[in-house]
């Protein structure tokens, strides 16, 4: 045997040295990872910092800009039937689709968006069958085309782009309801409001776009410019219809964390923008003091003028004043 293998002190003294120069080297690691940043290090982590709040603002500035630019041309040429308004109808729906995607997820989102179409698609397609719920009417324009029975495939879509923009604005007048939907009040309550404030828009819109731009035609006119009654009933019934099984579908998939935070705020800001723009529009053919007349199936003859400004009063009281209190009760939240 060499010298060490017959000391007893050798084997346990040679871990014990092992250990402790293993315990120097990670306490002068330690002390080095420790050590005050140099100025080089301080100014290179600040930047990066400045960097990213730099690239952040820019996309959020494009963000408001982009969004700035489709709701001025939404504004301003979404009144009259163009191939242009079509386009920017498109645009409409994908935004909703978009902004759905990030308030709920995309899978939620496009379960929704199926749910509406497939109502509405199914109301519609009876209306124009029997007149019920809506009255008798039948779509007069894009003959072109593709269609789900007797309704334009555009149909569908623009009642959840419409919709949808109703569903936040009227989450937001109850306080983020949509978010606690397991609550029984507001699970009646939401889809009742939401109607509401979704028929709003057919109030403000109906009268220029069958008796003026002959969208869709009512057989035996209404007293409202050649719009009848039972047509605002119908979109209330269809409305509800479909936001009540947006609580059905909801009620047990989302929860509450994103209520108050800035990204929902400014986007329940972004859908109340969107759906007051739509309203908007009908001021522009007032403005421009459009004048004449015109006749509906009925054989009644009504004037423009009258109609354009019959139609930007209601929106004022009606849309706009809607759209005025849920803007009110986000900055009310954020205080």
């Amino acid at each position: 045997m060499n010298g060490g293998e017959g000391n007893p002190g050798y084997i346990s003294l040679a871990p014990t040295k092992l250990a402790e120069s293993f315990a120097e080297t990670a306490l002068l690691a330690r002390r080095r990872s420790a050590r005050p940043l140099h100025s080089y290090d301080r100014m290179t982590i600040e930047n990066t910092k400045m960097d990213g709040r730099w690239s952040h603002s820019i996309r959020e500035t494009a963000l408001w800009l982009a969004i700035a630019c489709i709701l001025v041309a939404a504004i301003g040429f979404s009144w009259n039937p163009t191939p242009f308004a079509h386009a920017l109808a498109v645009i409409f729906i994908a935004c909703a689709i978009v902004h759905a995607s990030f308030l709920y997820g995309s899978r939620h989102a496009l379960v929704l968006f199926i749910i509406c179409t497939a109502i509405t698609f199914t109301i519609e397609n009876i209306g124009v069958a029997t007149g019920f719920p809506f009255g008798h009417y039948h779509f007069a324009i894009d003959a072109g085309l593709p269609r789900i029975g007797s309704i334009p495939i555009i149909v569908g879509p623009l009642w959840f782009g419409a919709g949808y923009f109703s569903w936040v604005v009227a989450a937001i007048l109850l306080d983020g309801a949509d978010r606690r939907l397991v609550r029984p009040l507001n699970a009646i309550a939401l889809p009742i409001v939401a109607a509401f404030v979704m028929t709003q828009w057919d109030v403000v819109m109906d009268r220029s776009a069958s008796t003026i731009a002959k969208v869709w035609i009512w057989h035996e006119g209404g007293a409202d410019f050649g719009v009848p009654l039972s047509n605002y009933l119908g979109w209330l019934l269809t409305s509800w219809l479909f936001f009540q099984a947006f609580v059905l579908y909801l009620s047990r998939r989302i929860a509450a964390p994103l209520l108050g935070t800035p990204q929902s705020r400014k986007l329940q800001l972004i859908a109340i923008l969107f759906y007051v723009s739509i309203g908007f529009t009908h001021i522009v053919p007032w403005a421009m003091g459009q004048s004449g007349e015109v006749a509906d199936a009925a054989g009644k003859t009504w004037q423009i003028r009258e109609l354009r400004e019959t139609t930007v009063a209601i929106m004022l009281f009606t849309m706009f004043f809607t759209a005025m209190l849920a803007a009110l009760n986000l900055v009310k939240e954020n205080r």
